[in-house]
């Protein structure tokens, strides 16, 4: 009897080993990434689960993907251009008001420039830099005449009109001359 005793009990440690395994295995496929799972020891953790603080991304700073040389980068969801020097230095960032047309990203070149006109929103501008055309509505930069600050273009009219503040238009036409590549990013 003590041969089928043992036998009993080593078959019962056997299930309840496995039963064990299983329901532990069972709980790591549950947990949160990163939590509790060391595959490896000293192995890095996940992406995203750092215990460090996040460090958020600095709105100002020139995207990555954004050329070389001297250019003009404008940054479609951060309505926000950036003045680059050939050395790759920025020269100076600041906000638009972002045209009712969008270009698409890529590499433009400034194509013409007028002193002073008046929008197609009937807005008298000046410093226009154009550099691209989307179904017939041309693309540039501009500065409302008289105001120190960018009135928003009305976003019922289908305008290419990206307009900067009186200073920030002045360091535009400064800039970007005939010919000086503009990169539109994302």
């Amino acid at each position: 009897m003590s041969a089928s005793s043992s036998g009993i009990v080593a078959g019962l440690t056997a299930a309840a080993l496995a039963t064990v395994g299983y329901l532990a295995h069972q709980a790591a496929q549950t947990l949160p990434d990163g939590l509790g799972r060391a595959a490896h020891a000293g192995a890095a953790p996940a992406a995203g689960t750092s215990k460090a603080p996040q460090v958020k991304k600095d709105p100002t700073a020139l995207p990555g993907d954004s050329g070389k040389g001297a250019r003009v980068v404008y940054s479609l969801r951060g309505d926000r251009v950036w003045l680059v020097a050939g050395d790759e230095a920025v020269s100076r960032t600041f906000e638009v008001d972002p045209s009712a047309v969008d270009p698409a990203p890529g590499s433009y070149s400034v194509t013409s420039r007028s002193n002073t006109v008046t929008g197609s929103d009937g807005v008298p501008v000046e410093h226009v830099v154009r550099f691209a055309t989307v179904d017939g509505v041309v693309i540039g930069f501009s500065s409302a005449v008289g105001a120190s600050t960018a009135p928003a273009p009305d976003p019922k009219v289908r305008t290419g009109g990206i307009r900067e503040s009186r200073a920030d238009g002045d360091a535009m036409w400064t800039f970007a001359t005939i010919g000086r590549t503009v990169v539109v990013v994302r």
